[in-house]
């Protein structure tokens, strides 16, 4: 069996976090790793104890949702919280990081940013992570994606393709695979 990179195992911790973001727009996370160690995440969302934006639905204010605090700020912020340096760390996040949280980024002292998916980077935010001396790298989908619920996508695959080959005018069959591959592939 062969291992999986540092890279792909930080991001898939991004992952995860981001599966527990409340902001409606986009679920994104954030890893802070020092010495290959982790040692803070953090999502997308309200303030705790706040109302959510999948409760309540976003807060927006121009074109941005005022409520949501950003996964890398939440991680950074968790750091300041508990006492933990963040200098010379790194980050691991979900889609690149908006201005604001690239200055957080640079404040706290981190040395690297990898993230997996562009989302609006900002050319002054670049170019504040090249100033600041902040090594910024794109981990490739195919080097980092987390696979879930495949043994259910590939047990559901295998029963549309048997039900095909069953009887493809069986519309009351087809609907109801179509429902439960409504169900797994909605998350993604």
């Amino acid at each position: 069996m062969e291992r999986i990179s540092w890279n792909q195992y930080f991001m898939a911790q991004s992952q995860l976090l981001a599966l527990r973001s409340t902001c409606t727009r986009l679920a994104v996370g954030a890893t802070i790793v020092r010495d290959k160690r982790i040692i803070a995440g953090g999502y997308n969302g309200s303030i705790a104890g706040g109302v959510h934006c999948i409760d309540e639905g976003c807060y927006v204010i121009d074109h941005h949702c005022v409520r949501t605090i950003h996964a890398e700020m939440n991680a950074i912020l968790q750091c300041a919280k508990f006492g933990v340096p963040t200098t010379d760390a790194e980050i691991y996040v979900t889609h690149f990081p908006c201005l604001q949280c690239c200055k957080a980024i640079i404040q706290a002292g981190i040395k690297k940013v990898y993230y997996a998916q562009d989302y609006k980077n900002h050319p002054y935010a670049i170019e504040l992570f090249g100033q600041a001396g902040v090594s910024v790298e794109k981990v490739e989908q195919n080097e980092m994606k987390v696979e879930l619920h495949s043994l259910e996508k590939q047990q559901f695959l295998d029963r549309v393709f048997n039900e095909l080959e069953k009887n493809a005018a069986n519309k009351g069959g087809l609907a109801e695979l179509k429902k439960e591959a409504d169900k797994l592939f909605s998350a993604e």
